[in-house]
């Protein structure tokens, strides 16, 4: 079916939503706002100033790593040759693929957006600890060179469980309480075996492209049908360490409530299970593994605020 180009927008803020790949954006949000019910939790005080400055910075670092890392890939030329991603999940935005945009366009307002989120990082690393320095300059890192070094190197995947769940989570702490801790690395790791989770199954489809361009993140090298238990698997990780937490008293008994995704967890692992080298049957499983991840984390977030105002 071909793709009619006229009708995709790429100004004003439908655009920029096609662009930066904002509905998926809620891989951000949700650390972001675990991290401030934790420390709310903890501290009992809560700035809203530095909070929403927190998730703009981190929004921002996100749209900037989605461009760069399009960017990058229409070097390598992986998406133009893809044929079996499954949009929206996987095949990166439509803007270079269909010449909608110059690739200088998209990297430099991705590099923008970059400088931006770094002086909303210096303001609050002065107005709360110059260890959020080094967390925003680890997130800067992983962002701008995912797609043309980690990701071929094997280490993509590490650096987004570390960028979307601890660092996020201790990153908004810090913010908050003006001090690290360990207590944010503990609850984030429930939602960054998720979001891990969500990069490894959206990888299935793309293998077969990213092989050809040297793009060898772990399901690559696996290969598809060694690369499924590890899908399996973190989601096994996921609700174990949630349990592990409440069991030690690192969370509170509430978030347990993130038990309740495994029904939907279990179906996108039968999805996968069943239609692994198969697309776009395997789609239902992309889609579930975002829901898990969002619901989860949801769950999470709620169980924190219930411990506040109960506590």
């Amino acid at each position: 079916m071909s793709t009619n180009v006229s009708a995709i927008p790429t100004r004003g803020i439908p655009g920029w939503v096609i662009r930066v790949r904002a509905p998926f954006m809620t891989a951000t949000v949700i650390p972001v706002l675990l991290g401030g019910a934790v420390a709310w939790v903890a501290t009992g005080a809560f700035s809203w100033l530095h909070f929403l400055l927190s998730l703009g910075g981190a929004l921002l670092l996100h749209a900037g790593a989605n461009m760069l890392n399009d960017y990058f890939d229409h070097l390598s030329g992986t998406d133009r040759h893809n044929r079996q991603a499954i949009a929206p999940f996987t095949g990166g935005s439509p803007m270079l693929k269909l010449g909608l945009l110059k690739p200088e366009r998209v990297r430099n307002e991705g590099l923008a957006y970059f400088a931006i989120a770094a002086l909303i990082g210096c303001y609050l690393a002065w107005q709360s600890s110059f260890w959020l320095l080094a967390i925003g300059a680890a997130g800067l890192f992983a962002g701008y060179l995912y797609t043309a070094y980690l990701a071929p190197s094997g280490w993509g995947e590490l650096f987004l469980f570390l960028s979307f769940g601890p660092l996020m989570v201790l990153g908004t702490w810090v913010v908050q309480t003006g001090a690290p801790s360990w207590e944010p690395i503990w609850a984030s790791l429930p939602i960054a075996c998720l979001i891990m989770n969500v990069l490894w199954i959206n990888q299935f489809p793309d293998a077969p492209a990213d092989d050809a361009v040297g793009k060898r993140h772990w399901v690559v090298r696996l290969g598809r049908e060694r690369a499924l238990p590890i899908y399996g698997l973190l989601f096994v990780a996921a609700y174990l360490s949630l349990v592990v937490n409440v069991l030690t008293s690192l969370a509170p008994p509430w978030t347990l409530a993130g038990l309740l995704t495994i029904p939907l967890a279990w179906r996108a692992w039968k999805v996968a299970r069943t239609h692994y080298d198969e697309m776009p049957a395997l789609r239902p499983a992309n889609e579930l593994t975002i829901q898990v991840h969002l619901v989860t984390g949801v769950l999470l977030i709620v169980g924190y605020l219930i411990q506040g105002i109960v506590r």
